[in-house]
């Protein structure tokens, strides 16, 4: 796959249009409000997973970074993080009778900062954990932290209750990008917690990167992976910025002026792509890196890559319980999410009412396309005979429309269908996003659905 290849002008002029980053299907954004009285238990009934990762979100933000769009309440008030831990020890007593039998494999710690809790409070929310889930001596713990907030001391503790996995938010190591959004930190610093976390015990470390944010060029994104690629993480993050200042309100604070056009943003990263390839990173999916040697890495090889909403991962044979305000939870044939306010989720739980608030139960119908995007989106090809034996469909009749639809993209080099199934080039992966749109049912004639979702470069 040459660089000439991945960004030919022509595909990236013709496929760079809005799209779902599909870390669930149907999307988060179909989701609503939900009738069963015990939707968890019900869709734990039909689930096939043997084991259980669990999601803990944290909402709080000691500060606002403008380009974020995630849920999150920006306080320097630290003893709301103890309320909310006290209502989030009702959620995990309510919710982990239902796992009693399930091995908990997988803990991790979104936000928000999850960093934002003190050294007691991570402790209190690890013992609350490990109390009440069935949690396996060698479960994959990761975190995200924010390093304007983390010390090398912070990190030794998180090691000690089991934390094995790191995730930093670099975005941008320039000045004048980081103070236009609102997030000024050391490069030397992140470079001194990379290193503690390694001599703490971490077997791995992700750093995050952002391209688009505003006053990057080409010089100061070079100098960003320079110092990234020196901190040699086992996994990179590469996200495009999405600029949506009317759905995020403090994106507003971002002048458009500010950011970098639509060709210099295709550069930035095509950059960023060149350098981590070259430095012996392989790409994973659309928007990771991973070094060779890592679990990422060898999933992909080995095509076991899974999506979820945290992104790529290891482990695809579990259902995701989802904890906290805003949470989203994955198990058997039901996406569920609780409330995004705290009053409103701490009301529920008051009220001894279910604390999911929407969601969805997938039909056959879904079932079937998301495990086909699935493919596309880990494996980039998609096999009819196995597909057929799992779902009981012949492929070609079924879906004979989404078929003719991927003439076109066949016609641009893009993919080829064969007598055995689909397989999309490497040099398209940047438009894997594109080519799954082929098989959402709910896109169908919806173009103001769309429009809801970022480009896809």
């Amino acid at each position: 796959m040459s660089a000439n290849e991945l960004f030919d002008p022509a595909r990236l002029k013709k496929y760079n249009i809005n799209g779902p980053r599909y870390t669930s299907y149907p999307t988060a954004l179909t989701f609503s409000g939900l009738s069963e009285p015990a939707p968890l238990e019900k869709a734990l009934s039909v689930t096939q997973a043997s084991g259980v990762s669990l999601y803990v979100h944290i909402p709080f933000c000691h500060s606002l970074c403008y380009y974020c769009g995630c849920n999150k309440i920006v306080t320097r008030h630290q003893e709301k993080a103890d309320r909310y831990l006290d209502y989030l020890e009702k959620e995990i007593q309510r919710r982990a009778p239902a796992f009693r039998h399930r091995k908990a494999e997988q803990i991790h710690l979104g936000g928000g900062t999850p960093g934002f809790l003190t050294e007691q409070q991570q402790t209190r929310l690890a013992g609350m954990l490990k109390s009440a889930f069935d949690v396996v001596s060698d479960a994959e713990m990761s975190i995200e932290i924010d390093p304007r907030r983390t010390t090398p001391a912070y990190l030794r503790h998180l090691a000690s209750l089991g934390y094995n996995r790191l995730s930093i938010g670099v975005q941008d190591t320039d000045y004048r990008v980081q103070e236009a959004i609102n997030r000024v930190q050391s490069t030397s610093h992140i470079a001194t917690l990379v290193d503690c976390a390694r001599s703490a015990g971490f077997k791995s470390v992700n750093l995050d990167l952002i391209y688009g944010l505003p006053h990057q060029t080409a010089d100061t994104f070079a100098s960003t992976l320079a110092a990234v690629k020196a901190m040699a993480p086992e996994r990179i993050s590469l996200f495009s910025y999405a600029h949506l200042p009317e759905r995020f309100a403090a994106q507003r604070k971002i002048k458009d002026e500010w950011l970098p056009s639509a060709q210099v943003k295709t550069g930035l990263m095509k950059q960023a792509i060149t350098s981590l390839t070259q430095a012996g990173y392989e790409m994973i999916g659309m928007d990771h890196f991973a070094l060779p040697s890592d679990e990422l890495a060898e999933a992909q090889r080995n095509k076991k890559l899974h999506r979820n909403f945290q992104g790529y991962t290891t482990r695809g044979d579990l259902d995701l319980l989802g904890l906290g305000v805003s949470s989203i939870s994955a198990a058997g044939n039901a996406y569920l999410q609780n409330p995004k306010t705290l009053n409103d989720y701490y009301g529920k739980l008051d009220s001894n009412e279910e604390v999911a608030e929407k969601g969805v139960f997938l039909s056959p119908s879904d079932l079937l396309r998301r495990y086909v995007i699935q493919q596309l989106m880990c494996n980039l090809a998609v096999d009819f005979a196995a597909t057929e034996a799992l779902f009981g469909i012949q492929f070609r009749h079924h879906f004979e429309p989404e078929l003719a639809a991927l003439k076109e993209f066949e016609e641009d080099g893009l993919l080829q269908v064969t007598g055995t199934g689909i397989e999309v080039f490497p040099s398209a992966r940047l438009f894997i996003r594109i080519i799954c749109m082929t098989f959402d049912a709910y896109l169908k004639g919806s173009a103001a659905i769309q429009h809801r979702y970022s480009r896809v470069i």
